[in-house]
């Protein structure tokens, strides 16, 4: 085993970002590289001798900000491996990975951007890690369904020769909550329950959804998540616009104005929701917000289904995210991964096991 020192970068201390540094300090010693850089929005914290900084110094750092091309020269000239964390959703942080991954730099990240914007990027990511010989790497567990074991698991499903026919679940903890409470699986008849716009309500003050609810409801973030696994299961989606996704909100609401003006609105639209909700009640069904892969069609699709009561979609609770994978070896019965699928704490943890992967592979 290589006793290569390793030098560590991160980029972002947001609610992941913190939660990830805490993870970090408490990590053993010999799986916690040496940090020499942080940053966050307007400021950065390293030296030119790449010595171990400390968070706390970052808020009174006076460093050059150094731009990406720069933080690449930098980390390709630590006197060990380098790896990068980045904790944001930034686009353009994304489209540095292939130049960071051909400097021998490895790459952690929950930035589900990279791996759902062009396929040329998907492909340059991954092209520049089998350039690299195995000097770098990159890790992206927390990309799909925060901590859970979602990506993973489908890779080890490829990659030891099984067949993936079908992926399917609920990929958003606010879109789970929101119809886990407006159509709760144990009530039954018509009529139960809040009405759509109250529950929407009630989630963005419980902070289940983005600061601006449509960003939720548009289903885009569900689409770049099903882009990811479609891509991991052989499929080359061109991107989360390539196939129907279902928004939710109203197309009268697509152009106003502010967050709040859209929520002022909301109660006008509730009628098309409970349409939704009747529907399925009187065929004894519950309504839930959907995305799946038809690997053998080459489809992909996001949006309203009526589903069973009684099957794992349908007996969801509270935000939880459920994924079913359908395969030749798993046959009738899929192979379910279900938890919490959003939140700092437990996305951090699925980046912070990435990091400890790469520290082993690169020692």
């Amino acid at each position: 085993m290589s006793s290569s020192k390793l030098y560590l970068a991160v980029v972002g201390v947001g609610g992941v970002g913190t939660a990830f540094l805490s993870q970090l300090s408490n990590l053993p010693t010999s799986l916690r590289p040496t940090l020499i850089f942080l940053s966050r929005s307007a400021k950065q914290l390293y030296t030119q001798n790449y010595d171990a900084i400390s968070p706390s110094d970052l808020q009174s750092s006076s460093s050059k900000l150094l731009s990406l091309s720069d933080l690449t020269s930098y980390l390709s000239g630590t006197p060990g491996k380098a790896i990068l964390v980045d904790n944001t959703s930034n686009q353009d942080v994304a489209n540095a990975y292939p130049s960071f991954l051909r400097k021998g730099i490895s790459v952690v990240t929950p930035n589900k951007k990279a791996f759902s914007g062009s396929l040329q990027l998907w492909t340059d990511i991954f092209s520049a890690v089998e350039e690299s010989d195995g000097r770098a790497m990159v890790y992206h567990e927390s990309s799909v369904g925060a901590g859970l074991p979602v990506i993973s698991t489908l890779k080890d499903l490829v990659a030891t020769g099984d067949t993936v026919t079908r992926i399917e679940g609920v990929f958003s903890g606010t879109m789970s909550f929101l119809f886990n409470s407006f159509a709760p699986a144990e009530s039954s008849g018509t009529g139960k329950g809040a009405k759509w716009s109250e529950i929407v309500t009630q989630a963005k003050e419980a902070g289940y959804t983005e600061p601006d609810p449509r960003d939720d409801l548009n289903g885009m973030d569900v689409a770049r998540k099903l882009t990811i696994l479609a891509r991991l299961a052989g499929l080359k989606v061109e991107g989360p616009e390539s196939f129907p996704v279902q928004s939710l909100i109203p197309k009268e609401l697509e152009s106003a104005g502010s967050s709040d003006e859209f929520m002022k609105r909301l109660p006008e639209f509730d009628g098309e929701m409970e349409g939704y909700k009747d529907q399925a009640a009187r065929e004894g069904k519950v309504v839930r917000y959907v995305g799946s892969v038809d690997v053998g069609a080459g489809k992909v699709k996001v949006g309203l289904e009526m589903v069973e009561r009684g099957t794992p979609i349908a007996s969801l609770r509270g935000s939880d995210n459920l994924i079913c994978f359908y395969t030749k070896r798993y046959g009738a019965n899929p192979l379910v991964i279900q938890g919490a699928g959003a939140g700092g704490e437990v996305t951090a943890m699925g980046v912070t096991a990435d990091l400890i992967k790469v520290v082993e592979r690169l020692r």
